[in-house]
């Protein structure tokens, strides 16, 4: 059995649902498909997830919202037409879902009828059997995941439904009231099903053949990764790059089932396969060693000098209580035998940098303090970099030639990045010039 999760662009109109069945019909171990609110049809239009949350926001303050529902319930009625599904069953459900609409429906609700009505539609419209996501995907109250009450139900309900549509995004609470997953919904939904019933494999399918080894508005045509770890995806991920976030495919990595990303315009293309681990090189992976470049701009960078800093065995301590107290998250700390410093994402310290640099000042009495703002964070990804020699000095090499500045540079302990602090003016042609270099 595989899980298969449709995104709103591959769900967009009635003819991207007819690429949907095909693609689905195609594989009789698709049995389980997890599918998204419609998303935009082109770049003028709008998700219905959007319209719903407008809608919401309209009823709460008591103003009309015909125009903006009627233009939800054409998609509806659009892509039913194109499909040649029941007219009549369409409009009983807009009308459902309409009549629920009132002022005492919460925002949840109401932004989780987008998921709802689609995979009703796409139940009708592929035969199978539609599972409302209420019924199987339960929450704590406090939103995290009931994981032994949503598996269990889950796999009872796979033993008599041979074939089902799950809409994603949301379960329900323990009062049995709507919840929406607050990151990544149907890609959670998606992964919680898989892990569930112990599928073969989850297939998420959007609108690109896999994740790029260089950002796409950046690099020209950016080659796609074939195949990435759990780990990897993860750097990736908290790294800048537009990618499944690693905390929406937990699931499937505990379970330790295998997770692709698939183009629903091109289906015969590799795309990417995920897992925890890989036995052996595949042929791509012997031509380089680099799994993707990625970054984020618009750091600041505060440097302590002090003689002997290593034998204040409480400094550490002392500047860590004035970054928790300004609540600033350390992205990176190097240092050297009488000098650290802190990479802080600007937009953390706001207006604050004169208050922080007071306060390091009176509780750490550093020799001096350095500030570097304007700086972007570039990152290296790649499980096989810890047997190749030399590349750090490889990259000094490179970005040296082209006349870019290297202004932090750091290792992970695990040896699959390392992160370069370069000034915001030099983001571009830092990723540029290392995605040529290493590719």
């Amino acid at each position: 059995m595989k899980v298969v999760k449709f995104g709103g662009s591959s769900l967009a109109s009635g003819a991207t649902f007819a690429r949907v069945k095909q693609i689905v019909t195609s594989d009789s171990a698709r049995r389980i498909v997890v599918v998204s609110a419609p998303g935009k049809r082109d770049a003028q239009d709008n998700k219905v997830t959007d319209l719903l949350y407008i809608c919401h926001a309209h009823i709460r303050y008591k103003v009309g919202f015909d125009d903006i529902w009627e233009n939800i319930a054409s998609r509806y009625r659009e892509i039913a037409k194109t499909c040649g599904l029941s007219m009549e069953n369409v409009e009983s459900m807009l009308s459902e879902v309409r009549t629920g609409m009132t002022r005492s429906s919460t925002v949840d609700e109401i932004v989780s009828r987008g998921e709802y009505m689609n995979a009703r539609l796409m139940a009708e419209y592929l035969g199978y059997d539609f599972i409302d996501a209420k019924d199987w995907l339960f929450f704590n109250f406090d939103g995290t995941v009931d994981y032994e009450k949503t598996y269990a139900t889950l796999r009872e309900l796979s033993s008599y439904h041979s074939h089902m549509v799950l809409p994603g995004f949301y379960g329900s609470l323990p009062d049995d009231s709507i919840h929406t997953v607050s990151r990544g919904g149907s890609d959670v939904t998606g992964a919680l099903a898989a892990a569930a019933v112990g599928a073969e494999s989850y297939e998420n399918w959007t609108d690109v053949s896999g994740i790029l080894m260089a950002d796409p508005r950046i690099v020209d045509n950016p080659k796609p990764i074939e195949r990435v770890t759990f780990s990897e995806l993860r750097e990736l991920s908290y790294m800048g790059a537009e990618v499944l976030h690693e905390e929406t495919v937990f699931p499937v990595r505990q379970a330790n089932i295998p997770l692709y990303i698939k183009n629903t315009n091109d289906p015969e293309a590799r795309g990417t396969l995920i897992m925890e681990e890989f036995d052996g090189e595949s042929a791509e992976e012997r031509s380089r060693f680099i799994t993707g470049i990625t970054g984020k701009k618009h750091y600041t960078i505060i440097t302590l000098n002090k003689m002997h800093r290593t034998d204040d065995v409480s400094f550490l301590r002392r500047l860590m209580e004035v970054t928790e107290k300004f609540h600033l998250p350390i992205e990176h700390m190097p240092s050297s035998v009488d000098s650290l410093s802190l990479v802080i994402a600007t937009k953390a310290i706001g207006s604050n940098l004169h208050a922080i640099l007071a306060k390091i000042q009176e509780v750490c009495k550093p020799d001096s303090i350095k500030v570097c703002e304007g700086v972007s964070l570039v990152a290296i990804i790649g499980r096989r970099m810890a047997g190749h020699a030399g590349v750090s000095g490889k990259l000094f090499a490179i970005l040296g030639e082209q006349g870019i500045n290297i202004r932090m540079i750091e290792q992970g302990s695990d040896e699959i990045n390392i992160v370069l602090g370069v000034m915001d003016s030099d983001f571009a042609a830092t990723i540029k010039t290392l995605y040529n270099s290493f590719t």
